[in-house]
């Protein structure tokens, strides 16, 4: 009985994901009806391959800034002997997940603009009369993705930085390695499942991210989830936007179909070293 809820809501989401698998073989107004490869083949052209780039670029570039913020608080989670101080941590981590993204976004919109926050310490600073250009380009979307995200990168993190021995960093520290040399040969590698998970979870989630691009990115930021907003909310082209959904999932499970191999690949060594 406990499986029904989970079984029926996964059989929901196959049958999504055919019916728009479905309809990108379609044609404009006859997506049921005919079959065709045209939206594939549209998707050469360089309008839509420039926007995949940067889509994937975008994604790419915060989830790696985000797993290099979030594993120091990982690891501050995971090493504090202080209950108090890790449960607070966590709610500062966590509280993001209870706001809306528009709310957040529209939060980036006040700090960022020219009157924003981030203009006026910048100009208190540095003395700055021209404010910065944060908002409405690559930076401003850049730092909501980033900001958005950071959850997904810390718990996977903590997870593995718990599974760590103190003894193993005691041990190395014994045999004379240095805090970097622990930190570089023992810690990280044994963490890089977690990392690992956080990357791709941060990448999966920010190649479909809509509001923050939307909000944050106004006209001059164009990434793939609002070319497809555009393709079948507004020009009614449902198999071009079904297209480019498949494609933008494919793209997802192959980091997690790669992420796996090298995570097979990883453990086999380690434990044949073992």
């Amino acid at each position: 009985m406990l499986l029904l809820p989970a079984s029926f809501l996964v059989g929901l989401l196959t049958v999504c994901g055919l019916a728009v698998l479905r309809m990108s073989f379609g044609r404009k107004n006859a997506e049921w009806s005919d079959w065709s490869f045209d939206s594939y083949v549209a998707l050469a052209d360089p309008y839509f391959v420039n926007i995949l780039a940067d889509t994937l670029w975008l994604a790419l570039l915060s989830a790696v800034i985000t797993s290099v913020i979030s594993f120091p608080v990982a690891l501050f989670m995971a090493r504090t002997r202080s209950e108090v101080a890790r449960r607070m941590v966590l709610i500062c981590i966590m509280l993001p997940m209870l706001v809306s993204l528009l709310v957040q976004s529209f939060g980036w919109v006040a700090i960022l603009g020219p009157d924003g926050l981030a203009n006026q310490i910048v100009g208190a600073i540095l003395d700055v009369e021209r404010p910065l250009a944060l908002l409405f380009n690559r930076t401003g979307v850049l730092l909501g993705l980033i900001q958005t995200t950071v959850p997904l990168a810390v718990l996977p993190m903590v997870a593995s930085l718990k599974a760590i021995p103190l003894s193993l960093e005691e041990a190395a520290s014994v045999l004379g390695a240095s805090r970097a040399k622990v930190y570089t040969n023992v810690i990280l590698p044994l963490a890089w499942p977690g990392i690992a998970a956080g990357l791709v979870l941060v990448f999966g989630f920010n190649t479909g991210a809509f509001v923050v691009p939307l909000l944050l990115g106004g006209l001059k930021v164009t990434t793939l989830a609002l070319v497809i907003r555009d393709q079948m909310g507004v020009l009614l082209n449902w198999p071009m936007g079904s297209a480019l959904s498949v494609i933008l999932i494919a793209f997802a499970l192959t980091v997690q179909a790669l992420q796996n191999v090298i995570g097979r690949r990883v453990s086999t060594e380690e434990n044949s070293h073992g």
